[in-house]
């Protein structure tokens, strides 16, 4: 038996803000709509679809995730344009194996994380 990744589901009250935030600030691409009121995002070639609440769900349903993560070759520029587009650092620190990363929030609260790439 083999898994792969698939999708990563963000429900939000303000989808197309949402959707807006991670194609401005890290480059996301819409790639088409999901339900009635959402998106389908490709964020590198991870797959986001953002939506409201759905109706016809059943199961509880929260807002929110509790951080995404990427990497990046050039964070030192990354955390420059997110100081200049008023993005909100929350950390920026360096992990055990010496990789620099920053935690940043998003729409709704929830964080990102951008890993610098090993030299």
């Amino acid at each position: 038996m083999s898994f792969k990744m698939n999708h990563i589901h963000l429900k939000t009250p303000d989808p197309e803000a949402t959707a807006k935030f991670y194609v401005d600030t890290l480059g996301a691409m819409i790639v088409g709509k999901a339900g009635d009121s959402g998106f389908r995002l490709d964020l590198h070639g991870l797959s986001i679809n953002v939506t409201k609440h759905i109706e016809s769900q059943t199961r509880d349903q929260v807002y929110g995730i509790e951080h995404i993560a990427i990497d990046t070759d050039d964070l030192d520029n990354v955390v420059a344009d997110l100081k200049a587009n008023g993005a909100r650092i929350l950390e920026e620190t360096q992990v055990g194996n010496g990789r620099r990363v920053c935690f940043f929030e998003g729409p709704d609260g929830v964080q990102l994380e951008v890993l610098e790439l090993d030299k």
